[in-house]
């Protein structure tokens, strides 16, 4: 056979063995969402940072975090937010919220602690709080939580049901507590009632919907005493959840529990066996070198509040001193009332700066560590480190998308450093919760904000008046006839 021949059969037999067509490409899996950005700050154990990344997510999981290239060449989503100028990091975590005192914002301003607890917010709760009180006041905070970018808070305040109810339908996520507190307050006759509606409020709500999870909230050791706190506990054992409370906020809290205990808030906590459980303390502004251990090994939650320890002028909370001995810290607003906004950006710069100024070191608390504080920090001492605080695969997708386009981010030489110490909530652009877009480029999804505005006004208007009313001794107007 001559060579030509040869060639031929050859190729004859070839064209026969091969397909007519090269096989088609694997087509790109089809998924929810798409959530790219010039940066995605991770958060997790590396702390990587992804230039020109991107987060997948489908049915309210992550199920993948790279590049922007990769994950669009991998998948083709129903949704795919705009990428230009934009930061995509983990929601922020506020630790600790009385989020329907929104509508008490303002009322008793420049006070200390005890003055203004027991003589302007106490009186005003039981004289105005109700459930429609809870329901606007809780929206309102909602509403401004989604426009800084908080997914996910834990609230200590009454009618928990109510609170419950927005976060449902508002689509955050959030540890809702039943208050606890020796005294008649809006929903409650004293801490025994207080427990028994509590238990109550859990029975309805455990495991009822997975962004809310039921806790208890018992005030402090100094509105409860050890028996009430060792019951609170017993409760809060018996339903297997976690519970919310004042620590070591003040200095007059310090020295109650030392005339009436004998000890430190925190070793009285500890004495009574109230730590058998998981605690999330907030403010612990003032506790002591052997304090912080017990924190440590108790592994108790702890919510630093710097903008509301500093304007009810409680203190500056150790918080390197925490963190260096291994305490859980994250960060919280504290309710609008004592602080007076709900701006976790502002927490994060504050924080950075107290501890700076008062230990006279510019590089104790950087810009990182508080980042840490807001989000997967904060997820962990509140008990959810395993479920978001994080941008990692296989964790609810829990995502903001922050607009780097205005003046202040130009130009961005470190985005971590630009985000603590530059950014504010107006900054924000997107967010995301549980896979579900609750903003979009700067639009409310699941609030109706002109009917909130409303009735928060009107609830408004109508506790102005009351208060008037009983500063003139005239009646205040009946809620019909407003």
């Amino acid at each position: 056979m001559t060579r030509p021949v040869l060639f031929s059969a050859l190729a004859l037999f070839l064209a026969a063995c091969s397909p007519a067509e090269p096989p088609p490409e694997a087509a790109a899996d089809a998924i929810d969402l798409i959530v790219p950005g010039d940066y995605v700050v991770t958060m997790d154990p590396e702390l990587t940072v992804i230039a020109d990344g991107a987060v997948a997510v489908d049915e309210g999981v992550i199920i993948d975090v790279g590049t922007a290239a990769d994950i669009e060449a991998r998948y083709t989503a129903r949704e795919t937010l705009p990428r230009d100028k934009r930061v995509v990091m983990p929601g922020l975590v506020n630790g600790h919220q009385h989020a329907a005192m929104t509508l008490l914002r303002g009322i008793a301003d420049d006070r200390a602690l005890m003055d203004w607890l027991t003589n302007y917010i106490f009186p005003a709760e039981v004289e105005f709080v109700d459930s429609e009180f809870v329901r606007i006041g809780t929206e309102v905070s909602c509403w401004e939580m989604i426009r800084g970018g908080t997914t996910t808070f834990v609230d200590m305040y009454y009618y928990p049901d109510t609170i419950a109810e927005v976060v449902e339908r508002c689509g955050m996520r959030a540890l809702v507590s039943a208050t606890v507190i020796d005294q008649r307050s809006p929903d409650a006759e004293g801490a025994t009632d207080s427990i028994a509606k509590g238990e109550g409020f859990i029975d309805r709500w455990q495991n009822r919907h997975p962004r809310i999870t039921p806790i208890f909230g018992p005030h402090a050791n100094y509105t409860l005493d050890a028996e009430q706190l060792q019951k609170t506990r017993e409760a809060a054992q018996k339903h297997g959840v976690a519970i919310s409370i004042h620590v070591s906020e003040s200095p007059f809290e310090s020295q109650y529990s030392q005339d009436n205990y004998g000890k430190t808030s925190i070793e009285m906590l500890d004495d009574i066996g109230f730590f058998d459980g998981p605690t999330i303390a907030a403010h612990v502004v003032w506790p002591t070198a052997t304090e912080i251990p017990i924190l440590r090994d108790r592994e108790v939650g702890v919510i630093h509040n710097p903008s509301s320890n500093t304007k009810l002028a409680s203190g500056v909370s150790p918080v390197a001193e925490m963190l260096a001995a291994g305490v859980r810290v994250g960060l919280g607003t504290d309710g609008p009332a004592s602080n007076n906004d709900l701006d976790m950006w502002e927490e994060m710069r504050l924080a950075a700066f107290l501890q700076k100024v008062t230990r006279m070191d510019p590089e104790v608390l950087p810009a990182t560590t508080v980042l840490k504080m807001a989000t997967i920090g904060g997820a962990t001492a509140i008990g959810l480190g395993d479920d978001v605080g994080s941008l990692e695969k296989g964790k609810r997708a829990d995502i903001i998308q922050v607009a780097f386009d205005d003046v202040h981010h130009v130009p961005t030489f470190d985005v971590i450093s630009h985000l603590v110490y530059v950014t504010d909530e107006q900054d924000v652009a997107s967010v995301v919760v549980d896979g579900a877009l609750l903003m979009r480029d700067g639009e409310f999804l699941t609030l109706d904000t002109d009917r909130i505005t409303a009735e928060a006004n009107a609830l408004a208007a109508r506790i102005q008046s009351a208060l008037a009313a009983r500063n003139t001794g005239a009646a205040a107007p009946a809620k019909d006839q407003e």
